[in-house]
């Protein structure tokens, strides 16, 4: 019993718990969100009620419901695009704009026993790890 007690409480499995309420309530927020304000919006587009649910075809006595699932391909488009244009984008630009991560690249030197491109300032090759000769680091001149 202590076993399962402190396998319920480690930090990854309350997170992940805490991961799933929260996606379960956002998911709940955005299904709202488009049933409520974009699915309306595109019956005024396209002329139509917005509700193609009821839609279906008969074959030989055999019912075909399609419009169950043209419902869900579009509300899972919408879906879609309302996380990608308020949550993913958001927050890839904020990530962009706090990012301290500076792609400065040094310059390179051939290592002389493999040949590898290594940093010029390097005393020690990282791939072959021999001992490189001691050189004077020149700074360019401004």
């Amino acid at each position: 019993m202590k076993g399962f007690r402190k396998f319920l409480l480690r930090g990854n499995v309350v997170e992940l718990a805490v991961g799933i309420v929260i996606g379960a309530a956002f998911t709940a927020l955005v299904t709202g969100f488009v049933g409520a304000f974009l699915s309306p919006v595109i019956g005024l587009i396209s002329k139509q009620s917005g509700d193609f649910s009821k839609a279906s075809f008969t074959v030989d006595k055999v019912t075909f419901p399609y419009g169950q699932f043209v419902a869900a391909a579009i509300s899972f488009v919408l879906v879609a695009a309302v996380v990608y244009f308020c949550v993913v984008l958001p927050v890839n630009r904020l990530t962009a704009k706090f990012s301290t991560k500076t792609d400065v690249e040094a310059p390179k030197k051939d290592c002389p026993e493999c040949l590898s491109s290594i940093p010029e300032a390097a005393t020690r090759c990282s791939f072959c790890t021999v001992q490189l000769p001691a050189h004077a680091v020149s700074f360019p001149k401004q």
